[in-house]
């Protein structure tokens, strides 16, 4: 037998009887994609994990609690064996050969009738990696190959193209705080997919770099504007694109939804009847603090985290954000879009209460190469920003979080 390879096959077990014999380690790394096939699974077993008690008592599982009989296997379709008890294993498998059930068995490979792959998912796609070669099997390589080939699809560095026709849309995709690496794993995917690109500045732009010759970048703030405004100039070139049946991705930097104008864009493309998916975003008012050392909330320090935009002056009349509330919170305070204004911000929250010597950190190009720190207080700020020349984009945070970890470097 050991002379060729094993034949690959999907198992379609719902509603069939899978028996697994031993309530171990195996068992609990194998019960759950039985679980999820649909299968009716008997385990006999006279102890079990915990997490494997957890799915008995779910109504996930039969249990019966005793050792292997001979006659447990006669109605199976399936069979894993895995307990620690080899003669038990060596006369179950017997029996499963002996009622033509295919039989895994994690004590012998060699004595089973069938092997387990190594599986992944993403899409829709099941992925099993199988040894073929008996002699020499490498469970760990066999996982290393299956993990590469999944982290692959998932992250678009592995694109398999789709030979059936794609609905047209348009997929609004945070892509996070800069690093590229912080994009998620759905959003890399849609944009390796995609036939047009409409990215922010503030996108991950590394990505842009990785698409295939054949796909459109367009650079959001360079769309010729005409007679519009901006954002709708962006919605305009979304809703064109997706009705040539293109697939569009517009590449947002952090989240769509959090000072993204993601939502204007979604209702524009709903009223032009354009499908659209939303990939949330890591927002960097959250990330960037954490890659500069900084935690927006800590025990005995921050209870709470507000996030607000700074685009606007305090005492501009636009301006929705109420200062004089935000100075009498003790938490965390993280401001967005606020470099030029920080020198008023800073004077408003002072003059509503808040204390002169709280510390504040200016965290500009977060989570890229370019990152740099800058330390001062609500007093000093001002002074700090044009002496340090710091430039946006940059994440603020007010409040005794920015003293918990490590200072700005010298």
């Amino acid at each position: 037998m050991a002379e060729h390879p094993a034949y690959p096959v999907g198992l379609r077990l719902t509603g069939r009887r899978v028996v697994v014999l031993g309530g171990g380690q195996v068992a609990q790394r194998r019960l759950p994609a039985l679980i999820a096939a649909g299968a009716d699974i008997v385990l006999v077993s006279p102890r079990a994990t915990p997490s494997v008690e957890a799915m008995a008592d779910a109504g996930e599982i039969a249990w019966r609690r005793r050792p292997y009989r001979d006659g447990d296997l006669a109605d199976a379709w399936y069979a894993l064996i895995a307990t620690s008890d080899h003669d038990a294993n060596t006369r179950a498998s017997a029996e499963a050969a002996a009622h033509r059930v295919w039989c895994v068995r994690s004590d012998d490979a060699d004595a089973a009738t069938a092997w387990t792959p190594a599986t992944g998912h993403s899409e829709g796609v099941t992925v099993a990696v199988l040894t073929t070669d008996a002699r020499g099997r490498d469970p760990r390589h066999t996982a290393a190959v299956r993990d590469a080939v999944v982290e692959g699809l998932r992250d678009g560095t592995l694109v398999a193209p789709h030979h059936r026709t794609r609905t047209p849309g348009v997929a609004l995709v945070g892509g996070g705080p800069g690093d590229p690496d912080l994009i998620t794993v759905r959003g890399r995917r849609l944009l390796a997919e995609a036939d047009v690109v409409i990215a922010d500045r503030l996108g991950p732009r590394d990505l842009l770099a990785e698409l295939p010759p054949h796909v459109e970048v367009i650079d959001a703030a360079k769309i010729p504007y005409g007679r519009y405004m901006a954002q709708e100039a962006i919605n305009n070139a979304l809703i064109e694109h997706a009705k040539q049946g293109r697939s569009v991705v517009r590449l947002k930097g952090g989240d769509p939804y959090v000072f993204g104008r993601g939502m204007e864009e979604l209702q524009a493309l709903a009223e032009a009847g354009i499908p659209c998916t939303v990939v949330p975003g890591i927002s960097s008012s959250i990330s960037v603090p954490g890659a500069a050392g900084i935690p927006v909330t800590h025990r005995g320090v921050a209870h709470e985290f507000t996030v607000v935009s700074g685009h606007v002056a305090p005492d501009d009349e636009r301006s929705l954000v109420d200062w004089p509330s935000l100075a009498r919170l003790t938490g965390t305070l993280v401001i967005l879009m606020g470099v030029d204004k920080i020198g008023r911000i800073a004077e408003t929250l002072v003059a509503h209460g808040k204390s002169p010597d709280t510390p504040v950190a200016l965290v500009q190009e977060g989570t890229t190469a370019a990152q740099r720190r800058v330390d001062a207080t609500l007093a000093t700020v001002a002074e700090t920003v044009r002496a340090q020349d710091v430039r946006p984009p940059a994440v603020i945070v007010v409040g005794p979080v920015v003293a918990v970890g490590p200072p700005a470097a010298e």
